[in-house]
């Protein structure tokens, strides 16, 4: 099954194959690396595909575009996951855009961040977190 996937440093969509989310894939445009460095903006559609074939843990914040709180912890996960690519997969879901995505996961209040592995939900917590407390708060799923 097939997803679509925005590039983080270009914005071009490009259609991947669920299955090969592991194979560390390219832009098709830019020719960057589509998981490496930046966060993935997740859909609906992708983000269950995601969740299903990555096998790096997924860390994943729900945010939305008028959260101070979310706007100010955006860097800190950006960072993060410019930190941790190849370890951590970094998804952003915006809840505004996605509120099905939000009500399916129960979030409640944003920021919140989750951490799923194979699958299942190891730990969420929610509010946006200093850059100490959030790389505390990951290195415990490393």
């Amino acid at each position: 099954m097939s997803m679509q996937l925005e590039c983080p440093h270009c914005h071009a969509v490009n259609r991947l194959e669920a299955s090969r989310l592991n194979e560390s894939p390219n832009c098709g445009a830019c020719k960057a690396p589509l998981l490496a460095g930046a966060p993935l903006a997740a859909s609906k559609e992708s983000l269950p595909l995601i969740l299903k074939h990555s096998k790096l843990p997924v860390v994943i914040d729900f945010w939305a575009p008028w959260c101070g709180p979310c706007q100010q912890f955006g860097p800190t996960f950006a960072t993060a996951a410019k930190d941790m690519a190849g370890k951590m997969l970094f998804v952003k879901v915006d809840t505004e855009a996605q509120p099905d995505l939000g009500n399916q996961f129960r979030v409640r209040s944003i920021p919140t961040l989750l951490v799923v592995e194979s699958n299942a939900e190891l730990e969420r917590v929610s509010g946006a977190l200093s850059p100490g407390q959030f790389k505390a708060w990951l290195m415990q799923f490393l």
